[in-house]
C-alpha cells in the first residue's frame, strides 16, 4: 500500500467513524475559542471546558479581560497549568484586539500568530474551526498517528503538517485534523497503542511486528 493509499484509506475509515464533529473545546465565539485553544497548551480539554466558564462569566470579550487584573486570570485557570504565562498572554492580546483590531480576533494567520502566546498551531484552530479557513493544525496525537501510519518521517510538526496537507484534499482538513485527534485519544493512544495495535494500525500494516518508536 503506498502512503496515498494509505491516507485514502484512513479519511475514509475515520468519516465513516466520525460522520459529524465539531471541536473538543468549549466556546461561544471566535474570542472564546482563542482563549479557549491557548489554555489548551499542555492541559486536557476537558480540563479546559472546566475552567473556562469560570473565566468567562469573569470577562467573555477582550474589552472586559483588559479590565481584569493578570492576577485575577492567573488565580482563575491556574488548573489548566502554566498559568502565569498564559495570564499574562490572554491579558496582553486582549489588549491588542482593543488597541488594533477593533476588538474582534483577526481573519488572517499573520496577524493571530503575533499576538502574545498564540502559535502556529493555535491560530490554525482559530482560523479552521472559527472561520472556516482551510487549515491542518498538528497537535502531539496528530503528530503521533502521521509517524504510525507512516504519512510523514515525523521530524518536526511543521514538516507533519506539510505532508498531511500534500495528502489529504483542503476540503476535507477542518473534518479530518478533529478525527484524527479523537480517534488518538480513543483507539491509538500514546499508551495503548504502539502502532501494531488499533484496528486502523492493523488495517493498513498487517504485517508489522515491531513496535513504531515516534519521535515528538
Amino acid at each position: 500500500m503506498t502512503r496515498q493509499e494509505r491516507a485514502d484509506l484512513i479519511a475514509q475509515r475515520l468519516a465513516a467513524l466520525y460522520p459529524t464533529v465539531q471541536i473538543p473545546l468549549d466556546h461561544r465565539d471566535p474570542y472564546t475559542l482563542l482563549v479557549a485553544v491557548l489554555l489548551s497548551a499542555q492541559c486536557t480539554d476537558a480540563r479546559v471546558n472546566q475552567i473556562t466558564p469560570r473565566l468567562f462569566k469573569l470577562a467573555d470579550d477582550p474589552a472586559g479581560m483588559c479590565r481584569l487584573s493578570v492576577e485575577t486570570i492567573e488565580r482563575t485557570i491556574k488548573p489548566c497549568g502554566l498559568a502565569p504565562a498564559k495570564s499574562k498572554a490572554i491579558h496582553a492580546l486582549s489588549g491588542i484586539l482593543v488597541r488594533e483590531h477593533g476588538g474582534a480576533v483577526p481573519r488572517s494567520f499573520d496577524a493571530l500568530e503575533a499576538l502574545p502566546g498564540v502559535g502556529h498551531k493555535t491560530a490554525s484552530v482559530v482560523m479552521a474551526q472559527a472561520f472556516g479557513v482551510p487549515a491542518f493544525p498538528v497537535d502531539t496525537h496528530i503528530h503521533r498517528l502521521a509517524q504510525r501510519w507512516k504519512l510523514t518521517s515525523g521530524r518536526n510538526v511543521r514538516e507533519t503538517e506539510a505532508d498531511l496537507k500534500a495528502l489529504f484534499p483542503e476540503d476535507s482538513w477542518n473534518d479530518l485534523h478533529i478525527r484524527i485527534i479523537l480517534y488518538g485519544r480513543e483507539y491509538c493512544t500514546a499508551r495503548g497503542c504502539d502502532g501494531t495495535v488499533c484496528p486502523l494500525c492493523r488495517e493498513l500494516f498487517p504485517h508489522r511486528k515491531q513496535p513504531v518508536v515516534t519521535r515528538k
